[in-house]
């Protein structure tokens, strides 16, 4: 046996071509398992100092399917604004040698927790860095899965904050950006995907195969990527006015069946013509590739012209309307990111908007420009779903900034949420909308062209809009961008006894943002439809704004502030319009202001101003009138998260039943095969409790003829079975057969979740056990989460809030980043009682944890306080809470007066 190891391919000037095996000499200070600890101040530093030129990065992948690490040499050179002292980060299990300008530094003295020492820098440097790396399995580095399916290994890197030093020597951060000319050795066969076009591969004497790439544009470390593996793949191409951008398509090889090249294609075709036109700059790559891959820990990744997928995006069971909806959103997000993120860079991550609401807003505009009907639909789902998301992110203790104040690379996690996404994308769309859509379009041309290879900031954004528009953004800015939290728009409503409107004032809370928003004004049908009379535009401001327009106007039945979804803000009604809403929202015809009217009624239960009941009475009322497919689904969502969090503990179990006898004759009433019949069968199957209710699962389960027109499928067959096994109608066995039935990647995913949903005290100590051990990989933590979490079990559950808290530190600066990640998924929200409050206030009383894991712990007490505060409204509100008409018909009358308040359940 050759104990030098594997052997590296291609050697440097002054670099040893062969590394020892890893009990060999070697330097291993356990940098490959600390976490990037870069904070702004270093980042500034070494940007002042440091120009890169440009990075070979040679990684030995051929030993892939039997070792558990890899050979990783980088040659960087860069200019220094020297002489001085800097660093490089490199978390390896090992590093053979380190040579700078020639010279050989002792890695026992330069390499310390994930940094190299460079001392003594030029004005111009070569570093050479030869060490061993560490394949992954919590979705970050070189990530290696074995498909169960078939056996095969599949890699793929996941750089995104700053990962990259895990594999390879690298200055890791966004504002030193730099060509990379990538050689990567693989298994004979073996596909390589990365930045830049896929070469032939050369064989060599050992059959290992050696995949010589050009170097790249100059890009962020953060969007580098390498995919490796015996991946199957579709091609095609995108035909521009002077050129043609090769696309294609990666993923499992026993994913190909569902392979839907005919839908993806079509909508990245479509969307590169819509950027290309929106943004008024050319796509800025040579190709354009996406690699759908297995236990990604988010939706995509913006790798430049590489992007990587979850491949649950391959949809093994029918996908409905709204799944791939949800793709294509997802699949415009990343494509948007190419110029937003890749071509233009941001200079550190307190800009991270500057990425991901752009990525958002273009997405939407692009998925919503496809005609009219679509529009609303997109809109729609973005009002009823993604906002009120946002709004309850920004209402938490750790709501943050839209341009955050980011200290340290730790902290930026906590920004990858729905106020850096979704609140940033719908200020952008009233910022174009302050300045026009025409100056808002010349601006961002003008900001993309200007620093295009480059990096930029939101000073650069707005110096470019208002160069376009003559605007002056600063005050905009401050209140909008750099100001946390959510406004509160309420009416105040006087009418005489004619029911004539005397006064109507808009109250806002708490900032100093003024607020464009149209007032829409419905009236109440024969036919039991609200219908829209008249929407009043008005400018808000101040605390108090009057809106003399509506002064002297019969008092209509229902009045909306923010209809059209005009502007960011959290919004009420009057009692009046409150009452016509739970009669009549099945009734409103227009799209977007349904669901604006069903993101209220759900702000307002979850903030304990509305009893759960009633909410629930809603629902049962109006969902079914609902024709947007994934309003419908957010409304199933919430119907589920309302029984688990907010209805009163003693009466939970019943409206459980009761939610789940309309979910089921809802399923037996809808049109056989269609999509919504497929939205209430899931609807059905996270809630059914009653033993006729599972007798219905059991039954599709053994294919009898139940439902008309429904096919239980994969995922619906998993779907069944995690409630069977939450509720213990079914046992481990069962779960093992099904496995058995068909053994892939996903189906052993579900059999964790459902083993962990298990109300038996060894599941339930088991599960814990594995997501807090080292050798469970990020896709199976995730599982075992969710199982694990039944807030129906939480008397089995209670022994594990103490030892959540106990162990928290421990998980939270575990090696394994997504064990990290469980301290936010763990949280013991499954237990709401007074008791885990206290605990949380214990915790959070000791000194010294770091602001991220606080963030962690402060979200969650808000969410268990949240939930405590809606029970008492439930069992204030008791059965005194109207049942809405199911009809959505009160025979033509029109309220004008207020009701008793006994008659809606509103918390004041």
């Amino acid at each position: 046996m050759d104990r030098r190891g594997p052997r590296v391919r291609t050697a440097r000037p002054g670099v040893t071509a062969y590394p020892p095996a890893l009990d060999g000499p070697t330097q291993t200070d356990g940098a490959g398992t600390v976490r990037n600890r870069l904070s702004r101040a270093e980042a500034r530093e070494r940007a002042r100092l440091l120009d890169i030129h440009s990075y070979r990065v040679e990684l030995d992948l051929s030993a892939a399917l039997s070792q558990e690490t890899f050979p990783s040499i980088t040659e960087v050179r860069f200019a220094c604004e020297g002489p001085a002292t800097s660093f490089i980060d490199l978390r390896a299990v090992a590093v053979h040698s380190v040579v700078l300008n020639g010279m050989h530094l002792s890695p026992s003295e330069v390499c310390r927790d994930g940094r190299i020492t460079l001392p003594e820098l030029a004005a111009e440097n070569v570093l050479c860095v030869v060490a061993y790396c560490a394949y992954s399995r919590d979705g970050a580095g070189m990530h290696r899965f074995v498909d169960p399916a078939d056996g095969f290994t599949y890699l793929y890197t996941q750089f995104e904050v700053a990962e990259a030093s895990r594999v390879f020597a690298v200055f890791d951060q966004p504002d030193l950006k730099a060509p990379f000319t990538f050689t990567v050795t693989t298994p004979p066969g073996w596909v390589v995907v990365g930045n830049a076009p896929a070469p032939a591969p050369r064989r060599l004497s050992d059959g290992s195969e050696v995949h010589a790439f050009a170097p790249t544009r100059r890009i962020p470390s953060y969007v580098v990527a390498v995919a490796a593996g015996p991946y199957s793949v579709v091609r095609d191409t995108h035909r521009e006015a002077d050129r043609e951008i090769p696309l294609a398509l990666y993923c499992r090889a026993s994913l190909t069946p569902w392979l839907d090249a005919g839908e993806i294609f079509p909508v990245l075709r479509r969307g590169l013509g819509q950027l290309r036109d929106l943004i008024g700059h050319d796509y800025p790559f040579e190709k354009y590739d996406h690699v759908f891959v297995p236990e990604f820990n988010s939706s995509a990744m913006e790798n430049a012209a590489a992007v990587t997928m979850r491949d649950q995006f391959l949809f093994r069971s029918r996908a409905t309307g709204a799944a791939l909806a949800k793709r294509e959103m997802v699949i415009l997000h990343e494509l948007a990111h190419m110029w937003f993120g890749d071509l233009v860079t941001i200079r550190w991550w307190g800009d991270l908007w500057l990425n991901e609401s752009f990525a958002t807003y273009f997405a939407l505009v692009c998925q919503s420009g496809a005609d009219d009907m679509h529009g609303d639909s997109v809109r729609a789902a973005f009002a009823a779903f993604d906002k009120n998301r946002a709004y309850l992110q920004d209402e938490l203790p750790s709501a943050h900034a839209i341009a955050a104040d980011v200290e340290h690379i730790a902290d930026v996690e906590g920004t990858f949420d729905s106020i850096t996404y979704v609140k940033g994308a719908a200020v952008l769309r009233q910022l174009s909308a302050a300045v026009g859509a025409t100056a808002f379009r010349q601006g961002i041309h003008a900001y993309l062209r200007e620093h295009a290879w480059g990096n930029a900031d939101v000073d650069d954004l707005l110096r470019a809009i208002e160069g376009a528009s003559s605007h002056d953004l600063a005050t905009w800015s401050e209140a909008w961008l750099r100001t946390a939290g959510v406004d509160m728009l309420r009416p105040e409503v006087a009418v005489d006894g004619d029911g004539t409107i005397t006064s109507f004032t808009v109250a806002k809370t708490p900032s100093p943002r003024s607020h464009q928003i149209a007032v829409g004004l419905y009236d109440i049908s024969s036919r039991g439809l609200l219908v829209l009379a008249e929407r009043i535009q008005v400018a808000v401001h101040g605390d108090r704004t009057e809106v003399p327009g509506l002064r002297g106007r019969r008092r209509p039945a229902l009045m909306v502030l923010n209809d059209g979804d005009q502007s960011y803000a959290r919004t009420r009604m009057d009692p009046v319009s409150l009452t016509a809403l739970t009669r009549h929202i099945g009734g409103l015809a227009d799209p977007v202001t349904r669901a604006l009217c069903w993101a209220m009624v759900w702000d307002m239960t979850r903030n304990g101003e509305l009893a759960a009941t009633a909410y629930l009475d809603l629902l049962i009322a109006g969902a079914d009138r609902e024709g947007e497919l994934e309003v419908l689904g957010s409304l199933q969502h919430n119907a589920k998260v309302a029984l688990n969090l907010y209805a009163d503990p003693d009466t939970a179990s019943a409206q459980r039943v009761r939610w789940a006898d309309h979910c089921l004759d809802r399923l037996r009433r809808t049109a056989p095969g269609s999509d919504r019949q497929l939205a209430w069968f899931h609807a059905f199957a996270a809630v059914a409790r009653s033993e006729p209710q599972v007798r219905v699962l059991h039954d599709l389960l053994d294919g009898l003829p139940v439902i008309e027109g429904m096919a239980v499928d994969h995922e619906r067959r998993w779907a069944a079975l995690h409630r069977l096994a939450a509720t213990g109608h079914i046992d481990r066995a069962a779960i093992a057969a099904e496995v058995h039935r068909a053994p892939t990647a996903s189906a052993l995913l579900h059999a964790a979740a459902a083993t962990a949903a298990l109300p038996e005290a060894e599941a339930k100590a088991d599960a814990w056990a594995a997501i807090g051990s080292s050798g469970t990989g990020n896709a199976e933590r995730r599982a075992l989460i969710a199982g694990f979490c039944q807030p129906e079990q939480s008397r089995l559950l209670e022994p594990y809030v103490r030892r959540y808290f106990a162990g928290l530190g421990g998980l939270w600066h575990s090696p394994d980043e997504a064990a990290q990640r469980a301290a936010a998924g763990l949280f013991p929200s499954y237990v709401l009682s007074s008791a885990t409050l206290a605990a949380a206030d214990e915790w959070l009383a000791q000194p010294g944890s770091e602001p991220a894991l606080r963030r962690v712990v402060l979200e969650g007490r808000a969410r268990v306080e949240r939930a405590l505060n809606a029970h008492e409204t439930a069992r204030s509100a008791g059965r005194t809470t109207p049942r809405p008409d199911p009809a959505g018909a009160d025979g033509g009358r029109t309220a004008t007066a207020v009701p008793d308040r006994q008659s809606i359940p509103v918390k004041e």
